[in-house]
């Protein structure tokens, strides 16, 4: 947004940023990135953290039908991010799954993936869809 005196101003929620080895990466961009793969149907990120870069990056996603899984394709889709947005963007981890946790209105829930991959408690889950 602009403000009256032409000062623009960048808003966002702060759980929508990793901050890998100094680097601000938007987790809608490294997904956007796994997305533009030709084997993504569709993508989540999250940050988990890491002892020297303070945060690394997770991917999550779900292939289209008939992509077949393996070493060769996870290392495919590192290098892709790689490529597309550089080398600090590029996901130290890919988990491949059927689908993602959405909300009934199929917001993908985040916070379920992080709980997860963390051995948390995710909290509330009664808004999700399956």
């Amino acid at each position: 947004m602009v403000d009256a005196d032409g000062y623009f101003a960048v808003l966002g929620r702060a759980d929508d940023v990793l901050n890998v080895a100094g680097h601000r990466i938007g987790t809608a961009d490294v997904e956007g990135s796994l997305l533009r793969h030709s084997a993504v149907a569709e993508s989540a990120v999250i940050g988990l953290p890491d002892p020297i870069k303070g945060e690394r990056i997770k991917a999550f996603v779900v292939l289209k039908p008939g992509t077949l899984q393996g070493a060769g394709l996870t290392a495919s889709l590192k290098d892709h991010v790689r490529e597309d947005l550089g080398p600090i963007a590029q996901p130290s981890e890919i988990e491949i799954l059927p689908s993602l946790p959405k909300t009934r209105s199929g917001k993908i829930v985040r916070r379920f993936l992080k709980a997860q991959a963390l051995g948390e408690d995710p909290g509330d889950l009664s808004t999700l869809a399956d």
